[in-house]
């Protein structure tokens, strides 16, 4: 495997919690790295480039703190750049992310490749979200360290590839760090994720349901009550391929099965604060996403429990592989 030693001693279980928009913040990400995971969000989170900045310093902050008390180095927090072409932050943001010296970076919905050289040279880890092997191997041909392979399974922005077969495709022409995102329930997961081939799980709807996130209480309940069949696939809010909940579209009034496709994508429009604040604005309030994991949300409980619990699942699982 690839994930570097130094990274893998500093790390509880080899989990990257999703970044996840709108719902993952400075309190989710921080829990997840004391817990000895890598805690990722998505920069869009931030209303501004200066509130970026904050959010930035004060996770650094609180991270070097809790490594002094510990004595330990706790995994790293890990912003996640949209670098697709209609988001008009992507240099600010880039900027923000090299002053505060991230280790690892997420990039999404687009090319990696104009955000690579400057992280690169700074000596930053990069990985990029694929959903097919074309994207993979584009990827890999740019220079990234690592490969986030969205499968069917995966909440918000999906994939429509089998996890096994992507998987094994991939490592047919790539020896660096692969990450497996959707379908993530528990720790057997994680532990099969790591037998198929891959260095590290991404962990998305579960830790929606924790109290750190910013998700809304409703929110959180319909994610406990919610099973897999309630997990619907479309293009209607994002224009992209996204895993959404069947009840919270009913509860907005609208007909999950007749809706309208979107169209372009436009990250302008989806990052833009006073867009979200709009009263009609549902999408953001009401409607919310989920991946196939959404049948293993039971209850909601703390990040840094519900991290020792999937620890301990992973460890039972990689157990029974061994024929302990």
């Amino acid at each position: 495997m690839s994930l570097p030693d130094t990274l893998k001693s500093r790390m509880r279980l080899p989990l990257i919690v999703a970044p996840m928009f709108l719902v993952s913040g400075p309190a989710l990400v921080k829990a997840a790295c004391r817990a000895g995971v890598i805690g990722s969000f998505p920069t869009a989170n931030c209303r501004s480039v200066e509130e970026l900045d904050g959010w930035l310093a004060d996770m650094s902050d609180d991270l070097e703190r809790a490594a002094q008390e510990t004595g330990r180095a706790l995994p790293p927090l890990c912003p996640n750049l949209i670098v697709h072409r209609s988001n008009p932050r992507v240099r600010d943001d880039l900027a923000a992310v090299l002053r505060h010296k991230a280790e690892i970076v997420i990039t999404s919905v687009g090319s990696p490749e104009p955000v690579l050289k400057p992280l690169k040279d700074a000596g930053c880890q990069v990985l990029a979200d694929v959903a097919s092997v074309r994207h993979a191997e584009k990827a890999v041909a740019a220079g990234v360290d690592g490969l986030v392979l969205l499968t069917a399974g995966a909440g918000g922005q999906t994939g429509w590839v089998n996890p096994f077969a992507f998987v094994r495709a991939v490592r047919k022409f790539w020896d660096g760090i692969v990450v497996m995102a959707g379908g993530m329930a528990d720790g057997h997961a994680v532990a099969a994720a790591q037998a198929l081939g891959c260095d590290l799980a991404y962990m998305g709807t579960k830790f929606i349901a924790t109290r750190e996130s910013l998700a809304k209480d409703g929110y959180k309940q319909m994610l406990v009550k919610s099973r897999l069949d309630d997990v619907l696939l479309t293009r209607a809010f994002t224009g992209l391929e996204t895993n959404m909940l069947r009840p919270s579209i009913a509860a907005a009034g609208l007909d999950p099965d007749d809706l309208p496709a979107r169209g372009a994508i436009d990250i302008a429009k989806d990052i833009n604060a006073a867009e979200r604040e709009r009263p009609d604005a549902k999408r953001w309030k009401d409607i919310w996403s989920a991946g196939h994991s959404v049948s293993g949300v039971s209850d909601v409980p703390s990040v840094a429990d519900l991290v020792e619990r999937t620890a301990a699942e992973y460890d039972v699982a990689r157990r029974s592989m061994q024929g302990v």
